[in-house]
């Protein structure tokens, strides 16, 4: 019946695709025991070239006599071998028409595809099913090259699809690749990836029909994984699985596919991200996709970025990519020098939303953590670094494993590595129950503060800030250690480092707050009054986050020492008030009439200073240091030394800092002067001090580098 059907198709001139897709299955089976008619054996072009109206009965191609030996094909696994783009290009072998005894017009099998449309409309999947199956057979039994038929086939639809008209004929068209990925799913993904890059849409739109069928999606994204991972492929087709991956991810419903290898798919892409910003690109690549058009994004990295949005979003990880939008995480992972900051933005997101995949992921990492690829294994140290925010992650492995596993990464020559060690141990000691560790965790974080890396010194203190926010942290050791190692650090030319540094102190200051009222903890009191001056003058600091950090510190050692300073140090603070620090300066030195000299000193440093604001700054706390200090508290070398200094200020460039030397340096002779008067009995000196005029209080012009206050913004009145 089948043959009679083929005859009279040809006979009346219809298309050949006008068959029903029943009878060519029937006509196929039959074939295999029943010769047909041969076909013309004219010269004909390319099968994907050709259009519905003007294809003619196609050649049949070489029969299994030319075939080369060895190439029978065999249907693939879901875990085989990733096949190249470059190798699913090769058109089918041509030559002249045989007709064997029990073989039938293979010419049948590229009509299938391009008069897909005509023959499929009243065809439900089972029935396509059907049909590929028996096509396989077909050639499987006669020796073909199942590989390139299957090429000729996907590439006939990628020709036809984007003519065929919206509804039953495209849909028809669709599940016929559905049907064919459900057997050859390795074929089928070879023949698709050339066209996924340059971007083309009616590839697009085959990888979404595949993403759509739940028969068929998980095969393929399987496939598109090994290509992605490139085990035994090229830069290329990595890019090309991932703009395939893009698409499928884009289908609602696909994610559910990924399960059993989603940690794989999700540490793919990020690894690949990583490679794209150190610059792994081939040149024949594109980089910009028309903007007219719709589809792709504009360039691989983007393309990646929207395949992992895809991901996270359908297995319910919304409020992971609105996190890392907030936080700006996606332009870090693309990045060439932030990548690994997005790493660690997504595993803390993930922590706190996505905690379902944790196990899996960190699972998945250990293996990485040691492979021989830089990309793979920093991506997988900087996952692993965040996952350890989470407290029953972190305890799938033993303790102290997962300390000397970090230890070891201190070790290590390369920067990067040591910095995702000192954050692992910060994240570690988020866990209560890990300070018992801490003769393992604080020499490998004091060790640290002396790095010439900014990012190791930044990782080291904010892990020693969250160690002293622990309930048993040692603090008494903490301020003992930290008194020669931080003062320097409140000076640091970086100013991450600066505000850190600050931050740690005010952080300190708080957790001891209770024994600094009564009196006790010694080393931190005296770190506190060490700090004191740096922290003043640091208001002024050119770097907001730094004066934001000393205000915040100030408002802390105030609450814990009692001071009774707190609105004279928010007004100096914002409005770098004279009358206010005068305020600030006669409670100090009320109260530390001892650390005078020292106050003294440390200020003098910042005479030298190169911002101007700090000049400045320093000039004026040493004139109203002076005023309000007593002649016998300050000796006479140390003023001769400021009025030196000052004298010099007096030329400086800033005619703001050089006024306020003038105005300081008076203050430094009125009081010499007042060391240098002769002493009488105490009756007598207790009458001279009666009535000797009092020093006028120094008066200072507005400072030109007055800091903005931020009161106006929330509606508060501005200080008149």
């Amino acid at each position: 019946m089948a043959g009679g059907v083929w005859a009279r198709g040809r006979g009346q001139g219809a298309p050949v695709g006008a068959i029903s897709l029943a009878a060519l299955a029937e006509g196929i089976q039959a074939s295999q025991g029943q010769p047909l008619e041969p076909p013309s054996t004219g010269p004909q072009p390319e099968l994907w070239e050709l259009g519905p109206e003007t294809q003619p009965h196609a050649q049949a191609p070489s029969t299994a006599s030319e075939t080369e030996p060895g190439n029978g094909a065999a249907a693939p696994t879901a875990g085989s071998e990733p096949c190249s783009p470059h190798s699913a290009q090769k058109p089918v072998s041509e030559g002249p028409y045989q007709a064997p005894q029990g073989s039938w017009e293979e010419g049948a099998l590229a009509d299938l595809a391009l008069y897909t449309a005509a023959c499929l409309e009243d065809a439900g999947f089972a029935g396509t099913q059907a049909t590929a199956l028996t096509l396989s057979s077909a050639l499987e039994a006669r020796g073909e090259r199942l590989e390139d038929q299957v090429h000729a086939l996907v590439r006939g639809l990628l020709a036809q699809v984007p003519s065929l008209a919206e509804g039953r004929p495209r849909r028809a068209a669709l599940r016929v690749l559905s049907a064919l990925a459900l057997e050859h799913a390795r074929d089928v993904v070879c023949a698709l990836l050339p066209r996924s890059l340059p971007p083309d849409r009616a590839a697009a739109e085959l990888w979404r029909s595949l993403s759509r069928n739940q028969r068929v999606n998980g095969q393929v994204l399987v496939q598109l994984l090994w290509a992605l991972k490139g085990a035994a492929g090229t830069k290329l087709e990595a890019l090309a699985a991932t703009r395939a991956l893009g698409e499928m991810l884009s289908v609602s419903g696909c994610v559910g596919a990924t399960r059993g290898f989603y940690s794989h798919l999700l540490l793919a892409l990020v690894t690949q991200l990583h490679q794209l910003a150190r610059g792994v690109r081939s040149p024949d690549s594109p980089k910009v996709w028309s903007p007219f058009r719709r589809g792709p994004p504009h360039s691989h990295a983007s393309c990646t970025v929207e395949a992992l949005k895809a991901l996270l979003t359908g297995d319910g990880g919304r409020m992971v990519v609105t996190c890392m939008e907030q936080a700006g995480g996606w332009r870090r992972l693309v990045g060439a020098h932030t990548h690994l900051e997005g790493v660690l933005l997504l595993a803390s997101a993930m922590v706190a939303h996505a905690d379902h995949h944790l196990r899996g992921l960190f699972a998945d990492l250990l293996p990485r953590l040691r492979s021989a690829d830089d990309s793979q294994r920093l991506t997988a140290m900087a996952f692993f670094t965040g996952l350890l925010q989470s407290r029953p992650t972190s305890r799938l492995l033993r303790e102290e494993v997962i300390l000397e596993r970090l230890r070891t990464w201190q070790g290590d020559p390369e920067p990067t590595v040591r910095w995702l060690g000192l954050l692992g141990l910060g994240h570690l000691a988020l866990n209560r129950g890990k300070v018992r560790h801490v003769n393992t965790l604080l020499p490998a974080l004091l060790g640290a503060l002396g790095e010439g890396d900014a990012r190791l010194v930044g990782a080291a203190l904010g892990a020693l800030r969250t160690l002293l926010l622990q309930p048993r942290a040692p603090l008494r050791r903490l301020s003992s250690e930290l008194r020669p190692r931080l003062p320097p650090l409140l000076d640091d030319a970086r100013d991450s480092v600066r505000a850190s540094a600050v931050g740690l102190l005010g952080t300190l200051v708080r957790r001891g707050r209770g024994g600094l009222r009564m009196g006790l903890r010694g080393p931190l009191r005296k770190l506190v009054l060490q700090s004191l001056v740096p922290l003043l003058l640091r208001l002024h600091d050119p770097s907001p986050d730094t004066a934001e950090s000393s205000e915040w510190t100030l408002a802390r050692c105030d609450q814990a020492l009692r001071w009774g300073l707190l609105e004279e140090m928010v007004t100096v603070a914002h409005y770098d008030s004279p009358e206010a620090l005068s305020r600030v300066c006669h409670r100090l030195v009320q109260r530390y009439p001892s650390y005078v000299p020292h106050f003294l000193s440390q200020t003098q440093g910042y005479l030298r200073s190169p911002q101007d604001r700090l000049r400045r700054a320093a000039t004026v706390l040493i004139g109203f240091l002076v005023y309000h200090a007593s002649p016998s508290g300050v000796n006479q070398d140390l003023l001769d030394s400021l009025f030196q200094d000052l004298g010099q200020l007096q030329s400086d460039p800033q005619s703001a800092v050089s006024a306020a030397a003038q105005v300081s340096a008076q203050q430094v002779a009125l009081l010499a002067r007042a060391r240098s008067r002769p002493r009488g009995p105490g009756l007598l000196r207790l009458a001279r001090r009666r009535s000797a005029p009092a020093r006028p209080s120094p008066l200072y012009a507005d400072s030109p580098f007055q800091r903005r206050s931020a009161a106006g913004r929330w509606g508060c009145p501005t200080p008149h």
